[in-house]
């Protein structure tokens, strides 16, 4: 699954567009390498995603083409969470 793809469905980020474009601002990276928007993601893998004003590190748990409300956190497990202030 692509990975502006997994963030929406994972609803850490509300839409595709935008997850497209911090991806390919280089602001995403999986397990430690700068991803594109095109980048698949599998299960295992460690994303690092930097927004304007905190890191979140997450690691990938599963992936469903489609998730309800209510499965979307078990897609991901947060592994840290840091803000910059």
């Amino acid at each position: 699954m692509r990975v502006d793809k997994f963030l929406k469905i994972s609803r850490i980020i509300k839409r595709r567009t935008v997850a497209k474009q911090i991806a390919d601002q280089g602001r995403i990276l999986i397990n430690q390498r700068p991803a594109k928007s095109a980048t698949n993601v599998a299960v295992g893998d460690e994303l690092t995603i930097n927004f304007g004003n905190k890191t979140l590190v997450i690691k990938v748990t599963a992936l469903t083409p489609n998730a309800k409300k209510a499965e979307a956190d078990g897609l991901y497990e947060i592994i840290s969470e840091t803000s910059k202030n």
